[in-house]
């Protein structure tokens, strides 16, 4: 339970002073109820709206986005489609931002949070935070790969990846594990072996697993048992 001036402000929409005087002037309404007190205890699950319109909910949000090709990694990107555009009105306006980025073709697992502290400790080098994608590439994945990718494979500018994982599917297919997150990296890296990615999904970031339920473009709030597993990290 937690004031209602204090829940609204929490949204990012409006100060307390605002979220104060916009409640006393009858706009704010609890569970359908119009309710005047700014001091009024609400609870957390309660469906709170000003002028007809949801707030938005106080407090962190962890959200599990899979991403569509063609929409950008990022909160604001002039004259091109962000991720943040597919999420719902009431989710507009609480400072969300994806954890890390996917290039703009590549699809899957994207943790959308307001948790700076979080994302920070997951994104940081020194963690290792293991993400894992499913490729194709132009050419046969093979052995001679496999070992490529677990020595640290040598990309075009010098620089010596970690060692990774690389799992072969037949032919051009194959999931690869990489724990650090260069720009680019999984394509720089088959293209340094002669093969270039023609398509990337991530299916795997941290402890969490990509829920092939939601549909491409579509989110879901975490459930606890992924939330206890991203605080693990």
């Amino acid at each position: 339970m937690e004031r209602l001036d204090k829940r609204l402000a929490g949204t990012g929409k409006w100060s307390r002073k605002e979220a104060r005087e916009l409640i006393r002037a009858g706009r704010a309404a609890v569970d359908g109820a119009v309710c005047r007190a700014p001091e009024a205890k609400v609870d957390e699950r309660a469906a709170v709206t000003v002028d007809g319109a949801p707030a938005g909910s106080g407090g962190p949000v962890y959200l599990m986005l899979n991403k569509p090709a063609g929409v950008v990694s990022s909160t604001d990107e002039p004259g091109q489609p962000t991720v943040l555009d597919l999420l719902g009105e009431e989710l507009q306006g609480l400072g969300i931002f994806p954890a890390g980025r996917l290039d703009k073709d590549t699809e899957g697992l994207l943790l959308l949070t307001n948790d700076g502290a979080l994302a920070h400790r997951l994104l940081s080098p020194k963690r290792h935070v293991d993400k894992v994608y499913y490729l194709e590439v132009d050419g046969v994945l093979d052995q001679a790969d496999v070992e490529a990718v677990r020595a640290g494979v040598v990309l075009g500018d010098g620089y010596t990846c970690l060692p990774g994982e690389l799992e072969p599917l037949g032919g051009g297919r194959g999931r690869i594990a990489i724990h650090e997150g260069k720009y680019h990296q999984v394509k720089r890296m088959m293209a340094a072996r002669g093969k270039p990615v023609t398509y990337l999904e991530r299916v795997r970031f941290g402890p969490l697993e990509l829920d092939r339920a939601l549909p491409r473009g579509a989110y879901r709030r975490l459930n606890d048992e992924e939330l206890k597993g991203i605080f693990s990290q």
